[in-house]
C-alpha cells in the first residue's frame, strides 16, 4: 500500500492546518471550524483538517474529540434533513501531525512531509504557544480589579514573567560534548519564531492558488490583547535578557511583523521569507492576517481549581460591565481565526482596502454573540490611519495615531523583518553545518 493512500486529499479540498490542536483555542479553532466550513461552504468542496500534535497520543485524543463533534453535528442535522450525515460527514477528514515549535528540527521534518504529501495549503493558522509566567502580583492585581475592573480583565499588567527562559539545545551533543550554540528565547520560539519558520517552509504550498481563481494562501498569526508596545525590545526581540515580559513581548512582534509584511518598506524582506522564486499563472503570494481571540478561560496560566472558577467569573463580570473582549468560551474566541481562513478573499480585499491593514479580533456584546471587530494597535491604530474615528473597545495605553508614531511603527517593522530573517537564516545555518537539517525539495 502506498503511503500517501492514508493520507485525504479530496477533489476540492480546502486544506487547513492549525498548530497546537490539543487543547484550549487550538481546539476550540478546530470544532468551531468543521461547524461554519459545512454552513457557509458549497458542498462540492470538502475540509482537510490538519491537527498538529507533539505526540501521538495527544494527537489521537485529539480526533477522537473532533470527530465525536462532527457526529455531534450530523445528529442536529439529521433532525431537520434525515439521510443528511453521509454526506456531511464526507466533506470533512482529519489528519494529524508531529509538531514541536522548540524545535527547529521538527518544524523542518513536518514541513518536508506536508510538501512531499500535500497539493495545497489553503490556510495555516499558527496558534499554539505558552505564557512564559511563573506566578501573579496579587497585591496589584487586587487593586487593579477594584480600580477598574474592565480593564484589569482585558488589560492585565499584574502577571509574573519568567526571566532568562530558554528553549532546550537545538544541536546534538558532539563527543559527549554540548554543542556551542546562541540561546534561543523559550516563550520566543513557541510562540512566534517557530511559527515563523513554519510559515517560511509552507509558503510553496499556501503559494499553490491560481491567479485566476482570485484565492490566495493565508498565514494567520495569533496575537493578544496583551501585545504591549513598551515590552517589545528591539536589541532583545527573544526577550531573553530584557525585564519585560516574554509572552508580551513575542505578541507585540507577531502585530508589527504582520502589519508590516504589506508595506513597501518591508517588501524585499518578505519576499525573501515566502520564498517565491519561480511564481507564475499558478501561484500567488499568501498574505499574512493578524488577529487574537480576545480573552478566554484556557490554561495558558495555571491556577488552583478555585481560582479558575474564580477567573471565569470575573471574565463574565468585565463583559457585563461593557467589555466587548470577553468570549470567554473557547469556540466564541476562535470566531476571529475562523472568519479569517474562511471569508472570501474579495471579502477581505474590499475590507482592507477601505479600512487598512489590521489585528482582528474576537468580541462579543452583553449576551455573549460573539462577532468579528478590528482592534486598535498601538503605533498603528485600527488601519494605520490618521484621523480615525475611536472605536469600542480601545486599548487603554495606546494614543490616538501621529504621523511620527506611525513612521516610528513602520521602520519598527522593517527592523524586525531584517532581524528575524538574519535570525531565520543564522538557524538553517547552524542546523545545516551539524548535519541534522532537513533540506527541503
Amino acid at each position: 500500500m502506498s503511503y500517501l493512500e492514508d493520507i485525504p486529499q479530496p477533489e476540492n479540498g480546502y486544506y487547513v492546518l492549525v498548530t497546537g490542536s490539543n487543547s484550549g483555542l487550538g481546539l476550540g479553532i478546530c470544532t468551531r471550524i468543521i461547524d461554519e466550513f459545512l454552513q457557509t461552504r458549497p458542498q462540492i468542496e470538502s475540509l482537510v483538517l490538519i491537527i498538529t500534535t507533539r505526540d501521538k497520543k495527544k494527537g489521537d485524543a485529539t480526533i477522537e474529540t473532533v470527530e465525536a463533534h462532527l457526529r455531534k453535528v450530523c445528529r442536529q442535522h439529521e433532525r431537520t434533513l434525515p439521510g443528511v450525515t453521509q454526506l456531511l460527514q464526507g466533506r470533512i477528514h482529519f489528519r494529524q501531525e508531529r509538531l514541536d515549535l522548540l524545535s527547529l528540527v521538527s518544524v523542518q521534518k513536518l514541513s518536508k512531509k506536508l510538501r512531499e504529501t500535500t497539493p495545497k495549503l489553503d490556510v495555516v493558522i499558527c496558534n499554539a504557544g505558552i505564557g512564559g509566567w511563573t506566578g501573579l502580583n496579587w497585591p496589584l492585581a487586587v487593586w487593579s480589579f477594584l480600580r477598574r475592573w474592565r480593564m484589569a480583565a482585558s488589560w492585565p499588567t499584574y502577571k509574573i514573567s519568567g526571566k532568562g527562559w530558554v528553549a532546550r539545545p537545538q544541536l546534538p551533543a558532539k563527543d559527549g560534548q554540548p554543542h556551542e550554540e546562541p540561546a534561543l528565547g523559550e516563550v520566543f520560539c513557541a510562540n512566534f519564531f517557530g511559527h515563523y519558520l513554519l510559515g517560511h517552509y509552507l509558503a510553496p504550498l499556501l503559494a499553490r492558488h491560481p491567479r485566476s481563481q482570485g484565492t490566495r494562501g493565508r498565514l494567520i498569526w495569533t496575537s493578544s490583547l496583551e501585545a504591549y508596545a513598551h515590552t517589545l525590545n528591539i536589541n532583545d526581540l527573544q526577550g531573553i535578557t530584557s525585564e519585560d515580559a516574554a509572552y508580551e513581548s513575542s505578541k507585540r512582534l507577531t502585530d508589527v511583523m504582520g502589519i508590516t509584511s504589506r508595506l513597501p518598506a518591508t517588501s524585499n524582506a518578505v519576499d525573501q521569507y515566502l520564498d517565491l522564486p519561480d511564481q507564475s499563472a499558478d501561484t500567488t503570494k499568501p498574505l499574512i492576517y493578524v488577529t487574537h481571540p480576545g480573552i478566554t478561560a484556557t490554561t495558558i496560566f495555571t491556577l488552583p481549581l478555585i481560582l479558575e472558577y474564580a477567573m471565569v467569573i470575573a471574565f463574565y463580570v468585565a463583559r457585563w460591565l461593557g467589555s466587548q473582549w470577553h468570549p470567554i468560551t473557547l469556540e466564541k474566541g476562535a470566531v476571529a481565526m475562523v472568519w479569517l481562513a474562511l471569508a472570501k478573499q474579495s471579502t477581505l480585499d474590499t475590507m482592507e482596502e477601505k479600512e487598512g491593514v489590521g489585528k482582528w479580533g474576537s468580541a462579543t456584546d452583553f449576551w455573549g454573540q460573539e462577532r468579528v471587530e478590528r482592534t486598535e494597535v498601538s503605533g498603528w491604530g485600527w488601519g494605520g490611519r490618521l484621523g480615525e474615528y475611536k472605536r469600542k473597545g480601545r486599548d487603554p495605553f495606546a494614543k490616538d495615531l501621529t504621523k511620527e508614531e506611525r513612521e516610528k511603527f513602520e521602520e519598527t517593522g522593517k527592523r524586525c523583518w531584517e532581524e528575524m530573517e538574519a535570525l531565520r537564516c543564522e538557524w538553517e545555518d547552524r542546523l545545516r553545518q551539524a548535519g541534522i537539517a532537513v533540506e527541503m525539495e
